[in-house]
């Protein structure tokens, strides 16, 4: 199921990334599980990262600025997801370090209109030898600064 984008001035900040809610993301009680929505977040910045050529391909000595590791997760829940459909998540970074960073998440309806969740995550990038933390390359970290919300 393919869901478009609202277009991007609907979003102060971030980017909208289209997800779709399947019939067996929902639990016993016909909601969203609660476990599937890191899930979710999750698929959303790999789809985000892979356009502009951040993935990993099997290969940790050549994932580059795709090794990297969580380090906290935060999420709140705010309303139950009740059906499967179309939905999406927007995505933004709050910080941007030399070897760590700090993104935000809403899931929330295909418009972005409708919050059913929001949290945060933090990332450590690492060197794939060492298992240290490592700075993310300048490519990289081009591209997070246009992820950046605005510190108002």
């Amino acid at each position: 199921m393919t869901v478009e984008s609202p277009p991007a001035t609907a979003m102060s900040h971030g980017r909208l990334v289209p997800v779709a809610v399947h019939f067996d993301d929902l639990d016993a009680l016909g909601m969203l599980h609660n476990a599937r929505y890191p899930l979710l977040v999750e698929r959303a910045w790999t789809e985000l990262w892979q356009e502009h050529g951040i993935r990993f391909d099997g290969d940790w000595a050549t994932a580059g600025d795709a090794c990297n590791v969580v380090k906290e997760l935060l999420i709140s829940y705010e309303a139950p997801v009740t059906r499967s459909g179309p939905y999406a998540v927007h995505l933004w970074l709050d910080r941007l370090g030399t070897t760590g960073l700090t993104y935000g998440f809403r899931f929330c309806s295909a418009d972005g209109t409708t919050t059913y969740a929001t949290g945060t995550r933090v990332l450590v990038r690492l060197d794939a030898g060492t298992l240290r933390p490592a700075p993310w390359s300048e490519a990289f970290r081009t591209v997070g600064r246009t992820l950046l919300r605005s510190a108002d």
